[in-house]
């Protein structure tokens, strides 16, 4: 089973400002204060493809992770680990299309998979999600005379940023892989939590106890969701109210470095 939760989201934002924001999110607690569980984030590759002038990005983030406690409740110590924070790391591959004006995003966990697998995937956009195969919307007048002065072939800037979000939770506790391993270790004696853990699984049903943790986990959807909003709606108004430059070599200065550090 996998269950999915979908929203719409609207920055009163252009596009690019939008995008530059999602690659600082996470930059520093300074810049985004609801950034403070990332512990690290580490660029794995970063490339612009030269026929489609797209940029595509692979990030692990590191952060600090707490299970739900209704989860931590319902499963064995053996399977969680116990309560409290932990260190998990997220995956995170991007395309960003600034001529056409889309980027979309794919976060997924790397640790805690056998409990629970989470999908989030976003579609950014300058077009309205009701609107993307239908019309364009206009542009704001002011913005229209900015980009007057700009060459023809540029696209004028929208004033809004459209995002629509996915998360997708799937648990596969108890699933075909835990049973062959627990069928594995019955004959070691030496090894009996498996056992035990496996008498549990059948006592409480695989499908009930995936079912209650997809469901526990959709329901703190909303509350994250609103964290991660809060968070690009900072960055976004520091960025605007600074300036990019500004507000990089504000970070770079609490950091002992310069914004325009050379080799």
């Amino acid at each position: 089973m996998v269950l999915t939760h979908t929203t719409n989201h609207t920055y009163a934002h252009p596009f690019p400002t939008v995008t530059l924001a999602f690659f600082l999110r996470y930059y520093s607690p300074q810049l985004n204060p609801f950034s403070s569980h990332v512990l690290s984030t580490d660029t794995i590759s970063s490339h612009v493809d030269p026929d489609t002038g797209r940029l595509h990005t692979v990030r692990v983030h590191m952060k600090k992770t707490r299970l739900p406690s209704a989860v931590v409740k319902i499963l064995p110590s053996s399977v969680t680990g116990g309560g409290g924070d932990k260190s998990s790391y997220v995956l995170e591959t991007s395309v960003v299309d600034i001529k056409e004006g889309w980027m979309k995003t794919e976060s997924r966990n790397m640790n805690y998979t056998g409990v629970l697998s989470v999908v989030e995937e976003q579609h950014y956009s300058t077009t309205p999600p009701d609107q993307a195969t239908t019309s364009t919307p206009s542009p704001n007048p002011a913005a229209m005379i900015r980009s007057s002065a700009a060459p023809s072939t540029q696209k004028p800037l929208f004033p809004n940023t459209f995002v629509t979000t996915t998360f997708c939770y799937q648990s596969t506790l108890g699933g075909k892989k835990p049973e062959r391993a627990v069928a594995k270790s019955t004959d070691d004696a030496k090894e009996p939590r498996p056992q035990r853990f496996g008498e549990w699984i059948s006592g409480w049903g695989a499908k009930r106890i995936q079912q209650s943790i997809e469901s526990i986990a959709s329901n703190k959807t909303d509350d994250q969701m609103i964290k991660s909003r809060d968070g690009m709606r900072i960055v976004l108004e520091r960025l605007r109210s600074n300036g990019v430059v500004a507000v990089l070599r504000e970070l770079r200065r609490r950091e002992g470095k310069s914004v325009f550090d050379q080799q």
